[in-house]
């Protein structure tokens, strides 16, 4: 009898191993790259577990040609910016400053963070996506901007990104973008209000959008350069949303002057911090002017690594990118990633100063001569 139950016993163990490999052999497998020519193969819980422990990483599963070492090939076939070394629209750019509204980033930052999750695989998050973009697009129909528009860019998973192009007498663009789901980095599909990551910069980006289109040259596509506001979906899964983008506009040809990343823009009151790897050194030059020019309480340089936001997608697709944050690296929110992340720990002020560098730098590229 005891014989029996022995061998039982390991016939049942010897099964369950099988049928665990079986398992592990079946799972997805993704390939990030955690740095310049470091990459890892890893399944779909192992991603997850390597962003809980602050990781950041590029996921190129379906976008190898944006691996560092494909992307250099791309940066080398495109030709440096130059640009401005001074504001040249500063009377616009204070009257449009004035313009800003607390009161309307509050109402739309509450209800962005009252979905349950903007989890990018979640119905949340397509309902998430869902509603942003008829805010977008709401604000473009009450500026009476004709040529103005808003869509979604879709993508293999639930939840969309955005697009809103204000056309101007090229079709170089000029990018502001910010992610638009967020992440519970225990349940993923938890509560996530996603108040700071990134409802603050998605936010931040509308009431830029909407006090720029309340500009009549703007309105009117008199500018020289065409600007766009992004908001993208998967950021936290490793740059989904904006790698899609990225990528089929260097495939499609398409010429992008400048991207400002904003990514966490309403936490404390210190000065924003300038990203300074991954990024474009004359483009974050300029954005350090325009914070200097326009904003109110200064910059620091810090850095936030490989891939930690969808700034690097640009980069890695050829394009001049940059980003600033809400403070020095060390400084920024700890609730992030959590259902901890609520409107409680945002500062509305600290969001307008972002606003007010948003506007500075899309207006002054705008009417550049790049």
């Amino acid at each position: 009898m005891v014989r029996s139950i022995l061998i039982a016993a390991l016939v049942a163990t010897s099964t369950a191993l099988s049928v665990g490999r079986r398992e592990a052999s079946t799972a997805e497998l993704f390939t990030i790259e955690l740095g310049p020519g470091e990459t890892r193969v890893v399944t779909e819980e192992e991603k997850w577990a390597l962003k809980n422990e602050g990781k950041t990483f590029i996921d190129i599963t379906n976008h190898p040609n944006l691996a560092s070492s494909e992307s250099a090939k791309s940066a080398s076939n495109i030709a440096a910016v130059a640009y401005p070394s001074a504001m040249a629209q500063e009377d616009a750019v204070r009257d449009l400053i004035t313009r800003l509204n607390k009161t309307f980033v509050q109402e739309e930052l509450t209800t962005f963070s009252e979905f349950f999750n903007r989890y990018y695989q979640s119905t949340y998050g397509k309902q998430a996506s869902d509603w942003l973009l008829s805010e977008v697009q709401g604000v473009i129909s009450a500026s009476g901007a004709a040529n103005a528009s808003a869509k979604p860019f879709t993508h293999s998973w639930t939840q969309n990104s955005i697009i809103a192009t204000i056309p101007g007498q090229s079709t170089d663009k000029i990018i502001v973008g910010a992610h638009l789901d967020s992440i519970n980095g225990r349940d993923r599909t938890g509560r996530a209000p996603g108040a700071d990551d990134d409802g603050s910069g998605s936010i931040t980006t509308l009431e830029a959008l909407r006090v720029l289109l309340s500009d009549a040259k703007i309105a009117a596509g008199e500018a020289a350069n065409t600007l766009e506001f992004h908001w993208y979906s998967g950021e936290e899964a490793g740059l989904l949303g904006s790698e899609d983008i990225f990528d089929s506009y260097s495939s499609d040809g398409v010429v992008v002057k400048a991207m400002l990343q904003q990514d966490m823009t309403g936490y404390g009151n210190n000065p924003m911090g300038v990203i300074t790897d991954s990024v474009d050194s004359g483009l974050t030059a300029f954005v350090r002017k325009v914070i200097d020019a326009y904003a109110t309480i200064g910059w620091v340089d810090t850095q936030c690594g490989y891939g930690c936001s969808d700034h690097a997608s640009a980069t890695a697709a050829g394009y001049p990118s940059s980003f600033v944050i809400e403070a020095d690296m060390d400084l920024t929110s700890p609730y992030i990633h959590s259902d901890g992340d609520t409107l409680d720990h945002v500062n509305y002020d600290h969001i307008l100063e972002h606003a007010k560098l948003v506007v500075g730098y899309a207006y002054e590229l705008a009417f550049a001569d790049l």
